[in-house]
């Protein structure tokens, strides 16, 4: 039994609204999680402590993480440092390190305290990982 073909019209193809982020929607920075990483760093490097933080780096790549790029999944630092964290062995096993850890502790207070604000698992805020893969 075959069925009957029936092509989308036009209109049809053109209102159709993408339900998953595409990975450069993931990794998008919102204006309200910039603004906390800079409350967090309070302008320092958050690595070397000394020069003023300019950029801000992925801990978990565009790739892995689960939803939009929360806090956790960055780190305000300098240049020298981002080139680092990105550029070098031990760099990027740093940055694992620093995401695993996160994780374990917001794991460890989503299992514990699921009273806390941000911590339940139907808060769209609290979904996600700071793995990198």
């Amino acid at each position: 039994m075959t069925l009957p073909f029936q092509p989308y019209s036009k209109k049809q193809q053109t209102s159709s609204k993408r339900i998953r982020h595409t990975q450069r929607q993931k990794g998008d920075i919102s204006n309200t999680v910039d603004q906390q990483l800079k409350e967090r760093s309070a302008g320092l490097c958050e690595l070397c402590g000394k020069a003023w933080a300019e950029e801000r780096a992925h801990l978990t790549g565009r790739g892995h993480v689960d939803e939009k790029t929360k806090v956790t999944d960055l780190i305000h630092v300098c240049i020298p440092c981002h080139r680092w964290l990105d550029g070098t062995q031990d760099g990027i096993r740093s940055r694992r390190f620093m995401a695993a850890a996160i994780n374990a502790v917001l794991d460890h207070y989503v299992r514990n305290f699921p009273e806390l604000p941000g911590t339940s698992k139907n808060n769209p805020e609290s979904k996600g990982s700071v793995r990198d893969g």
